[in-house]
């Protein structure tokens, strides 16, 4: 009878392992999306770009004479 407890044994310490490595993966997953929620410092996030402040659009300048 001991094979059967040993075999418990050995699947109650996988499945043990297999609940802390999703633990992990889930945990970097956490990190890597907040992560990229933060952007880089001096980088604007995409669609929001900062206008710059001068410049004018050729439509927009004054006409030639």
């Amino acid at each position: 009878m001991a094979t059967t407890f040993l075999k418990r044994q050995k699947e109650m310490k996988r499945l043990e392992k297999q609940r802390e490595k999703a633990e992990r993966r889930a945990q970097r997953k956490l990190a890597n999306r907040a992560q990229r929620e933060i952007p880089a410092e001096g980088a604007s996030p995409a669609g929001n770009e900062a206008p710059i402040t001068g410049a004018v659009a050729p439509s927009e300048s004054a006409p030639q004479k």
